[in-house]
């Protein structure tokens, strides 16, 4: 296994995909101060209007949504911490198919558990989460500084995070957070990341039986 080594820092500027995210979430929000609740009526994420009046684009749409300077520019931030390198690594295209991955299914996730509950889930955290997921995975030694003052490996900030959102998905959206939403980003970025592996060994382990079980003469044995 080839190690890379790589050193965190704030290098990489606004990647492709990542600068026209940030555009994208920026004119959406001044479109939402502008327009106001209709925005929320129709693109943010509602599972009751999903399963009863089939607005099924939620899902996707409530990803651009904000509640606020706060909520946008934490989630920018993260967006830019973490998801520049990703970009760099993989490229723009399979980023940004990751990104919409983990944004969609942490929409379906909820939708799911919250089947016909009618409450607002809005923001782009839930594929921010599978960000963090797939940081932590290709760069698991790699030191984070939390508050930018106690060091942490990337690897253990994501199971401390997911641990955090497991336990805290108990409580629905209590505190205005949707917990679930960001464990549904946290999950779907796992399998995304985890999949090509478990297939390859699934191809290999069937080959390898399926060889073995052939006789000397190309028939199989019983």
């Amino acid at each position: 296994m080839t190690y890379y080594k790589y050193q965190f820092s704030f290098g990489y500027g606004l990647t492709p995909v990542i600068k026209n995210l940030m555009i994208i979430m920026g004119v959406v929000f001044l479109f939402q101060m502008l327009v106001g609740r209709w925005t929320y009526y129709f693109l943010g994420l509602d599972p009751a209007k999903v399963w009863n009046e089939y607005f099924v684009w939620q899902v996707f749409t409530y990803i651009f949504l904000h509640g606020g300077i706060s909520h946008i520019l934490f989630n920018l931030l993260a967006l830019w911490m973490f998801g520049g390198e990703l970009e760099s690594y993989w490229g723009s295209r399979k980023f940004l198919r990751y990104f919409l991955f983990c944004g969609i299914g942490a929409g379906i996730f909820t939708v799911v558990f919250f089947r016909h509950q009618d409450i607002l889930i809005i923001g782009a955290s839930g594929a921010i989460y599978g960000i963090l997921l797939a940081f932590g995975w290709l760069f698991p030694n790699r030191p984070i500084y939390i508050y930018f003052l106690f060091p942490i490996p990337a690897k253990y900030m994501v199971i401390i995070f997911g641990l955090i959102e497991l336990f805290s998905s108990a409580e629905g959206t209590g505190g205005g957070i949707a917990h679930l939403t960001h464990l549904g980003g946290l999950l779907f970025g796992l399998f995304y990341m985890a999949y090509p592996p478990i297939r390859q060994r699934i191809r290999r382990e069937y080959y390898r039986r399926k060889w073995s079980q052939k006789g000397p003469n190309g028939g199989y044995y019983h």
